[in-house]
């Protein structure tokens, strides 16, 4: 896994935030020493940003820091009625924010917000909020897990827009393991990307996978050779990890089972992970989640062959060569093996890197869709120029019982969202079948 603070979505030119205005708010937690990294993040990512900070929060990140990364003044409680202003300060940048993040939100924040109280600027802001907001607490274990503060948690994520992002388990800054860490920086900046990449480019937070359980497989598998070498693919991860977020945003509760991944930590949080390494594993974490799944999503690149036995010892150089021509045997068809064992009324999405020409493409695609078993069928080819394997942007076919339909070249995210679109669509379908 990567843990480098550096952006990894796609240049500005192509982010889905280019452009965007969005509103970051600081509270009062020990937390805001690492908003300066988000905003730094926004900014590269070609976001137009302004920052509010509270009068606590202006005590642990400098106003000043957030107004050179933001390139613009940032605002403080006191700014909140000004006699030269022709407009109350709060209305202003509520209607002028697409997106609001309050990253980190202190107990007294999330108090106020939740008991509707117009105490201060961050507060009279979020009341006049008709754009989405993603609230990322950040707070000491026992305050976090005090009742008071989970009713307060629970009725913020009843609001209309609300995007929640819970506290992650860690060191926090009162030495204190446990609950209560923020989100990371690059989690809430996928989580503000994933608000813009929904089709329309409108910002929405539609909680349309709401109910729904969803079992994810992302990443390559790992054969081994010996115990120095192994038989792999050029999966990144990427494609299942961002289609299991995406899910979550949406409302989804996602496990997520993946081979080695070449993505940052940041985007494992807020999944359930359970973390593989070869197709056997791979096949028995997924044989032992899909029972409670409504959704299986099958985006993992699995080898197509391992070793009938792996030396215990590293080969010598020249016995590999020998080693890597016999003693291999096919890796069985975990899809399938799947798509057999699913109760009644799941839903399942595989996916098929392919080459050759469109037309080749699809007819090996939708034999594979029936032999499979599977409801839905993602096509893409991955001798394309500009897309594929990594940070690439990916497009290809989507299909289904008696249609195709074509997903032009996009941005992983935004493909992703396409695709539980889909996933939405089939499990209307069905109900409506079944009620007819």
């Amino acid at each position: 896994m990567k843990t480098e603070q550096a952006s990894p979505l796609s240049s500005p030119l192509s982010s889905p935030l280019c452009g965007r205005r969005v509103l970051v708010a600081v509270s009062g937690s020990i937390a805001a020493v690492k908003t300066p990294l988000l905003v730094s993040a926004l900014i590269k990512a070609g976001a137009e940003v302004r920052c509010l900070v509270t009068t606590s929060g202006a005590a642990l990140v400098s106003p000043v820091a957030l107004a050179s990364l933001s390139r613009h003044r940032c605002y403080l409680e006191a700014d909140q009625w000004d006699s030269a202003s022709s407009r109350p300060l709060h209305i202003e940048l509520a209607e002028w924010a697409e997106l609001a993040i309050v990253a980190p939100l202190s107990a007294s924040s999330l108090s106020r917000w939740s008991q509707g109280s117009a105490d201060g600027l961050l507060a009279s802001v979020l009341l006049a909020m008709e754009a989405p907001v993603i609230a990322a607490p950040a707070m000491n274990t026992a305050m976090w897990r005090h009742p008071a503060v989970q009713r307060n948690w629970q009725q913020v994520q009843s609001f209309p827009g609300v995007i929640p992002l819970v506290p992650a388990s860690g060191l926090l800054a009162c030495d204190r393991v446990g609950d209560g860490r923020m989100a990371d920086p690059l989690l809430i900046e996928l989580a503000a990307a994933s608000v813009f990449s929904r089709g329309s480019g409108i910002p929405d937070v539609t909680l349309d996978c709401s109910g729904m359980t969803v079992l994810v497989s992302a990443g390559p598998t790992q054969e081994s050779i010996d115990p120095a070498r192994f038989l792999s693919n050029r999966s990144s991860g990427r494609m299942g990890v961002l289609l299991a977020q995406a899910a979550r945003f949406r409302g989804a509760t996602v496990h997520l089972v993946h081979g080695p991944l070449d993505l940052p930590d940041a985007w494992l949080e807020g999944l359930e992970c359970t973390a593989v390494e070869s197709a056997a594993e791979l096949g028995s974490a997924l044989q032992l989640a899909q029972p409670g799944s409504d959704v299986l999503v099958m985006a993992a690149a699995v080898a197509d062959l391992r070793r009938d036995a792996t030396p215990s010892s590293k080969l010598a150089k020249q016995d590999l060569q020998q080693a890597l021509v016999s003693g291999w045997a096919e890796v069985p068809d975990l899809l399938s093996n799947l798509t057999r064992q699913r109760r009644p009324g799941q839903l399942v999405l595989g996916f098929s890197a392919l080459t050759g020409s469109d037309a080749h493409l699809l007819e090996r695609a939708e034999s594979k869709r029936l032999a499979k078993g599977c409801d839905l069928m993602m096509v893409n080819p991955v001798d394309r120029d500009g897309q594929g394997f990594g940070d690439q942007p990916n497009g290809g076919w989507l299909l289904g019982d008696g249609w195709r339909r074509e997903l032009p070249v996009t941005a992983k995210l935004s493909l992703a969202h396409q695709l539980l679109d889909a996933l939405v669509e089939a499990r209307d379908q069905a109900a409506a079948s079944m009620e007819s």
